[in-house]
């Protein structure tokens, strides 16, 4: 008998640690998103909206140049993307990516000190050439994603050079013994699948490559397709992530009668799959590119190069920075990709 009140006592403990240290005590606003009677609501926490604007403050940003001026092809040698500009929009370029990025390193986190500006010595500027490219490429073409609003250095970097929220390939980690264990990769309390018995991976196989984000199956009795068991595990772990990067429901881009049809989905299910799309190709053609560009140490546990989610731009809110546009004041940072 006393064995049984004090596993009962213990039982009420843990019920009461889990409510008080999982669940978000109330009030909690709601705010209806689509039509009524389908759970189109997304769901916020007075409480969270604090900390997130501190999160997603921006910095000041720097006086523009006066137009025109000596060309910076004629000022600085070595330069290879930002061609088009002056030489004074270049430097005015430089000391807003260095706030950014490197304000404790300063410009020596890029150029070594006593060697000529022009030296590629450090990988850090041969990486730094290449996001920059990347930056106006993606202000350029992927508009059907980051629309007019754009992205800086600072979106990902926030101060620190490397941004948060970064992830690498994984071996996995140890699996659990006896009925809950799993050669699945499940069953394993990894964050970025909500603590869930998801797989602890959903990055690989669809922010890597490309694979197809399904699960209903088109046919009956489907053969040789996507839509297994292990597929639709693996693509709710992925919406899971997606979940928590942009801190909203999953309704937000589906509609809960039909979470398959697009037809029924809300608009921002089109700029999320933009996005993703947009994930893979600077996880392979951006990230991928500077495979002999990292020195070992940077490189993670399995000797791949550092890839983005989309936690790496939101932060936990669906507009990084709060939908702030930097863009609008660094207009150098649209151009042809170069």
């Amino acid at each position: 008998m006393k064995f049984r009140i004090m596993m009962g006592v213990a039982i009420i403990v843990a019920l009461f640690v889990a409510v008080a240290f999982t669940y978000e005590h109330p009030p909690v606003q709601s705010v209806q998103a689509g039509y009524r009677g389908l759970g189109m609501v997304e769901l916020s926490h007075p409480g969270n909206l604090d900390e997130k604007r501190a999160a997603n403050q921006v910095p000041m940003p720097i006086d523009q140049v006066p137009p025109g001026g000596r060309p910076a092809t004629e000022e600085y040698k070595n330069i290879k993307v930002l061609t088009d500009l002056s030489a004074d929009e270049v430097t005015r370029v430089m000391l807003a990516m260095t706030e950014w990025i490197s304000p404790v390193q300063g410009c020596s986190y890029c150029h070594a000190d006593g060697e000529d500006l022009s030296s590629d010595k450090l990988y850090t500027k041969v990486v730094a050439r290449r996001m920059l490219q990347m930056t106006r490429d993606i202000n350029t073409k992927w508009k059907n994603h980051v629309a007019a609003t754009g992205v800086t250095c600072y979106t990902c970097h926030r101060g620190q050079p490397v941004p948060g929220e970064i992830w690498f390939n994984s071996s996995g980690p140890p699996q659990p013994e006896g009925v809950v264990g799993a050669p699945t990769g499940k069953n394993f309390p990894a964050a970025v699948a909500g603590f869930t018995a998801l797989p602890y991976d959903p990055f690989t196989p669809f922010l890597e490559y490309a694979n197809e984000i399904r699960v209903v199956s088109t046919t009956a009795l489907p053969q040789n397709d996507r839509s297994s068991i292990k597929q639709t595990e693996w693509t709710y772990a992925l919406m899971m992530q997606i979940s928590q990067a942009l801190g909203v429901n999953c309704t937000f881009c589906h509609n809960s009668r039909s979470f398959f049809d697009w037809d029924q989905s809300t608009p921002q299910r089109e700029v999320a799959y933009h996005g993703i799309r947009l994930v893979r190709e600077v996880n392979g053609d951006v990230m991928g590119s500077l495979k002999d560009v990292f020195p070992p140490n940077r490189l993670g546990p399995m000797g791949d190069v550092p890839k983005v989610n989309c936690a790496t731009c939101h932060r936990g809110v669906n507009k990084p920075l709060l939908g702030v546009s930097m863009l609008k004041d660094y207009p150098e940072l649209v151009g042809a990709p170069k």
